[in-house]
């Protein structure tokens, strides 16, 4: 019963984290500012990540988490750069 519970919930959890990508698609295809877009695709990837982490609690493999971490990593970084772009139009000084 309590595995049928976990399974369900982890499904619908999938569920509301793909509405929740399509959301911030929409956000970063139609923005209409660029911080709006960068806004959106920040979402975007945290939203992915917590995909990827509700696949890896589903098959119970180590792999997902890791990825899930190098996606972070990477969104973080892809973020910051964006950011500094915005502010003062190059990303290296």
């Amino acid at each position: 019963m309590t595995l049928m519970v976990l399974g369900i919930s982890v499904l619908v959890t999938q569920l509301m984290l793909g509405a929740a990508m399509l959301c911030c698609t929409w956000r970063v295809l139609r923005g209409p500012r660029a911080q709006d877009r960068v806004v959106g695709l920040d979402a975007l990837y945290v939203c992915g990540m917590l995909l990827v982490l509700t696949f890896g609690i589903r098959s119970g493999t180590a792999v997902y988490f890791e990825a899930a971490l190098v996606i972070a990593l990477l969104g973080f970084v892809g973020t910051a750069a964006l950011a500094k772009f915005l502010m003062r139009g190059e990303v290296i000084e």
